[in-house]
């Protein structure tokens, strides 16, 4: 469908939930890639749900880790996806095959990444109660970033829209503009609150359009001009644009976004699954978008064309959007819905082969415009596919995932004889061994066996080993905390899971046998 054609004059943000998204196992994160075609869908048992967002169904399932996945982002070109999951292991996967190209081993959890928007090879990490890391990936090798106090590293960070700065924020309310290749620091602010305090810094997020980018602080939301931050330089006081917060409920935010184009922002709160879209040039609030009561909010992704929104509470993906209303005269000019039947008058020429009526001037332009030659070979690019910078869309770009039919009842053999063909039976034995051999032959000529993925370990100095993700954190004493989720690990045909079961004596049944 052309994009073009959907652009809307009127409010251009979801009003209301359009369907939710099954993965089967509970679903903890998600993210678009740059087009929107794909949604990539982290869950607690590991897997990662790739969903072709077109057609509303599964593309792929990746068997990425054993323990959940916490965090993912896709490369620019969408052939990468980059996952982190509880057990501090960061993970790069080929979208395509499904294999991992290589591993990375924190010493402490990771409670966000993010891939280098414009350069494939560089990787934004950000470890729990250190200073965040950028991964090089094709040498293995990392750079932890300068903070401004040694003693506080409760450090987000977030990558600039182009990838040229990174800014990094820590509990204190202090932020800091540093250059990616050198890792100088280029500006810095402090956010502080109306008597002065410091606030600490939840997210940092940046808009895909313009130089706008918002920050999450315990008190409320902040969006600032990066072109104002960058000229105000190092200690600089610059003045949000908007302050958005919830002045009924004082709400704290889990997640926050910008649209698409960059002209509203959603928040999910902390507290229940609500969504609150706010206008950013004026800052008010347009919509509240209210899921099942009761439920917590994980994550929020926004569309990157349309006005989309997904929300993933209690394991499950929900998708808001707009409503659609048929409107027919967009196709007919003269169409008119009829709320009754209406007595028609047909004109005096209405059914004529030739039309007494019209006149010369009209024929006259029917006639220049079927002399014009059109253009059907030229296919121009997608404007809403195109960074500012960029004339041309990336050819290499992977939009839509293949996907193989599900043949319900298969034959059992589609390539040899038909079961009832007459024959001598040491033909149809010889038949029965070349059909197995056909069989076998695909296991065969599978190639070599796939190549591991290496493991890098990150050393990082002075950072905690023994801490708990936030995902798998449970308030109470050290033990409760200690307790893992993911996949079951195999008791190898013993009973480790279950040591109070008793076990049936010899010549006796089990006590789940029926009688």
């Amino acid at each position: 469908m052309n994009l073009e054609l959907l652009e809307s004059f009127g409010q251009n943000y979801p009003e209301e939930a359009d369907g939710t998204l099954d993965c089967i196992s509970m679903a903890l994160t998600c993210t678009f890639n740059r087009w929107g075609t794909l949604l990539a869908v982290g869950c607690n048992d590991g897997r990662i749900v790739i969903w072709d967002f077109l057609t509303r169904g599964i593309a792929k399932i990746i068997s990425a880790h054993i323990h959940p996945v916490c965090s993912l982002c896709w490369s620019r070109d969408g052939h990468k996806l980059v996952s982190a999951s509880t057990d501090n292991i960061v993970s790069q996967w080929d979208v395509l095959t499904g294999d991992c190209d290589q591993r990375f081993r924190f010493p402490s959890p990771i409670l966000k990444l993010q891939c280098h928007p414009r350069d494939m090879d560089k990787v934004l990490v950000c470890p729990m109660k250190s200073a965040p890391v950028l991964l090089t990936l094709s040498d293995c090798k990392h750079v932890v970033l300068p903070v401004d106090d040694d003693s506080d590293l409760n450090v987000v960070a977030a990558f600039d829209r182009r990838g040229e700065y990174i800014y990094t924020g820590n509990a204190k309310g202090k932020i800091l503009v540093l250059n990616t290749d050198t890792q100088e620091l280029v500006a810095s602010f402090r956010v502080t609150t109306g008597t002065s305090n410091t606030t600490a810094i939840k997210s940092i997020e940046f808009a895909r359009k313009g130089s706008c980018f918002l920050i999450n602080t315990a008190d409320r939301i902040r969006v600032y001009d990066g072109r104002e931050i960058l000229t105000c330089g190092r200690d600089g006081e610059p003045e949000p644009m908007q302050k958005l917060q919830d002045l009924v409920n004082r709400t704290p935010w889990k997640r926050c976004c910008f649209s698409g184009d960059g002209e509203y922002i959603v928040a999910g709160s902390a507290r229940q699954h609500a969504l609150y879209i706010w206008e950013k040039s004026i800052g008010n609030l347009v919509k509240i978008l209210h899921g099942t009561r009761g439920e917590l909010l994980l994550d929020v992704a926004w569309h990157p064309v349309r006005p989309i929104i997904a929300s993933i509470s209690s394991g499950v993906v929900s998708i808001w959007a707009q409503n659609q209303v048929e409107n027919w005269s967009a196709f007919a000019p003269d169409f008119k819905e009829l709320d009754e039947n209406v007595e028609y008058e047909e004109r005096e020429s209405e059914f004529d082969i030739e039309d007494e009526d019209k006149s010369e001037p009209e024929q006259t332009g029917a006639d220049a415009a079927e002399d014009e030659e059109v253009d059907v070979t030229t296919v121009d690019p997608i404007v809403a596919f195109c960074s500012s910078d960029e004339e041309l869309e990336d050819n290499r770009a992977l939009l839509y995932l293949p996907i193989a039919p599900e043949v319900e009842d298969p034959e059992e053999n589609p390539f040899g004889p038909p079961p009832d063909a007459s024959g001598l039976s040491g033909a149809g034995e010889d038949a029965g061994a070349g059909a197995d051999k056909k069989q076998r032959q695909p296991c065969s000529e599978m190639g070599p066996a796939k190549k591991k993925a290496r493991t890098t370990t990150i050393e990082l100095k002075g950072v905690p080993s023994d801490e708990v993700h936030p995902l798998l954190g449970v308030k109470g004493d050290g033990k409760s905390k200690k307790k893992t989720a993911g996949r079951p690990k195999g008791s190898k045909g013993k009973d480790k899971d279950f040591p109070f079961r008793p076990k049936p004596h010899k010549g006796e049944q089990p006590s789940l046998s029926v009688e």
